[in-house]
């Protein structure tokens, strides 16, 4: 098995590592969302915990994926392949500081709970200070991930590294949920616009079973 080919393995582990871990971490963090989050957080502990173990593992193939496929990217725009390494980077970087977030959530509804009189608005406050900060460093997480989308898949559409219907679901997938977040930043979120990801989601798990079943286009990777 040449080194192109095991490349093309490691991404696709480290895309599905990335997507399901995500997902299912964010699952168990849903604690964290309760309106009497202050006293369920600490009822949950090890399923935050979990949560945070998750989403840590995710962080890893997150940064993995652009170091793992640079290489291979670089030959063909070493200045897109930079930057969607650092897309990644800062998008990585971003769900860790969402982790330790979740861990000090932990740790304040710990707190709450042992108290013996609590001063419930310094717990108030400092929850919803917080929450704050996790909610707008998941709507950066939902900014650098589309534009590193839209880079990576314009990068396989010229290169054809991969078949082009994959790329183009990539790019419109990738550009989609892009136009939601100045959206989202400025309050409006219904629910209904969450299923606006799913295109992106579906194609990277398209991408993921491509590359660990038959690889990047071995006639244009070797180029």
């Amino acid at each position: 098995m040449d080194s192109t080919r095991k490349t093309a393995i490691i991404v696709g582990i480290l895309f599905l590592i990335a997507t399901v871990i995500l997902i299912v971490g964010g699952i168990f963090s849903l604690a964290i969302y309760e309106p009497d989050y202050l006293t369920t957080v600490s009822e949950n502990e090890n399923q935050v915990i979990l949560g945070a173990l998750l989403e840590i593992a995710a962080t890893a193939a997150v940064v993995g994926i652009p170091i793992a496929i640079f290489p291979i990217l670089k030959k063909y725009n070493e200045g897109l392949a930079l930057g969607y390494v650092c897309t990644r980077i800062f998008e990585g970087l971003t769900i860790f500081l969402n982790t330790i977030i979740l861990l000090a959530l932990l740790s304040l509804s710990n707190q709450f709970v042992n108290a013996s009189t609590p001063d419930i608005s310094y717990f108030e406050t400092t929850g919803a200070l917080l929450l704050g900060i996790r909610e707008w460093g998941s709507l950066l997480v939902d900014f650098s991930f589309p534009i590193g989308a839209v880079i990576f898949n314009y990068l396989l559409y010229k290169t054809k590294l991969t078949p082009k219907w994959i790329a183009i679901l990539g790019l419109f997938g990738g550009a989609l949920w892009l136009a939601t977040t100045p959206v989202r930043m400025y309050g409006f979120n219904p629910e209904w616009m969450d299923f606006l990801a799913a295109p992106i989601a579906f194609q990277e798990m398209i991408l993921a079973i491509w590359l660990i079943v038959k690889g990047f286009n071995t006639s244009v990777a070797e180029l």
